[in-house]
């Protein structure tokens, strides 16, 4: 029967004297270090069991170096994307043996670099990171954890100039797709929600890509792809067509509400968030318009709720958990002893075409 001791549990000392060897024996036991015989070994978890023993993570992480955690931060644990990449993580984690620690930025920098600083006081093996450093100068936090030997992941987005192995979907690819149906469709006024998050619209095209460069890389991707297929069909780039500002929903609902104003306005929109899709919805009400009718669209991060609308909306659909995994994986690679590839691991995201796309009226 375990002991009664209040709160606390029975020490190694105590199961070293229920085993009848030596408390050092007992500690390579639990701890999982050192050499134990297999008749010792024995004796000691039988005495640990009876005893209710269970061992403190951070006390066996400090005399073994090793903890069988690995640190997770993304920007928000309530978004349903994130939410999947994090079950990816756990799942696999969890089948090698590892727990997880989760923690959310909400897009800060200082509040990642806070988070890196928490894992690390918490002796974590590895960490996987959905950065929101936008290059290696705002990168310290991240090589700070590398020289301190924890091996950085870094998922969903890459980070410029920054030699980490990194998980990532072929964002620009998938994004030129959706556009691509768009003008096959017949649109050439089509909006992008969401762009560079800038107080006011860069006047060329050029410009608008080095407004990009400084934003987080996935939002750089899908810009890019969007100006590529544009380029592709020999349609002029219009800067009044591409969102920017905050990127919040409100913002959305006033720009796509700007772009249906417009004497030419747009046919169709292409959304690179969830936010995006849900405000350019709330734009359509607003202006009294429908879609496919009006206006076509085309958002990122297929869900549930999408499937459902009426009509349904043609999305894009990333593989979050296999995101996720692939992250976990790379990573506990590194912790079982393989170099760090210090690549870009890319998978293709899949566009869901349903309803949401009609030709633009005549």
């Amino acid at each position: 029967m375990p002991t009664d001791r209040g709160q606390a549990g029975p020490t190694i000392s105590e199961v070293a004297a229920e085993a009848g060897v030596g408390r050092a024996t007992a500690a390579r036991t639990l701890g999982g270090y050192g050499y134990v015989s297999p008749e010792l070994r024995a004796r000691v978890l039988a005495a640990a069991e009876k005893l209710g023993y269970r061992a403190n993570a951070l006390a066996r992480s400090m005399s073994t170096g090793v903890s069988h955690t690995l640190g997770v931060i993304v920007a928000d644990i309530g978004n349903p994307f994130f939410a999947g990449l994090l079950r990816g993580v756990s799942d696999t984690a969890r089948a090698r043996g590892f727990d997880v620690i989760v923690l959310s930025t909400y897009e800060k920098l200082e509040e990642e670099v806070a988070a890196v600083n928490v894992l690390i006081d918490k002796r974590v093996d590895g960490v996987i990171v959905a950065s929101a450093a936008l290059d290696r100068e705002q990168s310290a936090h991240l090589m700070a954890a590398i020289d301190r030997g924890i091996p950085v992941v870094l998922v969903d987005r890459a980070v410029s100039a920054l030699d980490l192995d990194a998980v990532v979907i072929d964002n620009r690819d998938a994004a030129r797709e959706a556009v691509e149906v768009l003008i096959a469709a017949g649109h050439r006024r089509i909006g992008f929600v969401w762009g560079p998050p800038v107080a006011e619209a860069p006047a060329t095209r050029r410009e608008m890509v080095a407004a990009a460069a400084r934003n987080l890389w996935t939002d750089g991707e899908r810009l890019r792809g969007y100006l590529d297929a544009l380029d592709d069909a020999h349609i002029p780039f219009d800067p009044r067509l591409v969102m920017v500002g905050p990127k919040t929903e409100e913002r959305v609902v006033t720009e796509v509400g700007r772009m249906l104003a417009l004497p030419d306005r747009v046919t169709a929109v292409f959304c690179t968030e969830t936010d995006g899709m849900t405000g350019s919805l709330r734009a359509l009400r607003q202006a009294g318009l429908s879609y496919p009718e009006d206006v076509a669209l085309i958002g990122f991060d297929d869900s549930a709720w999408a499937a459902v609308m009426d009509p349904p909306l043609t999305m894009i659909a990333q593989p979050v958990h296999e995101l996720g995994a692939r992250a976990a994986r790379v990573l506990l690679d590194v912790l079982g002893g393989a170099e760090p590839a210090r690549e870009r691991h890319t998978l293709r995201a899949r566009l869901v075409q349903r309803s949401s796309v009609a030709p633009p009226r005549p």
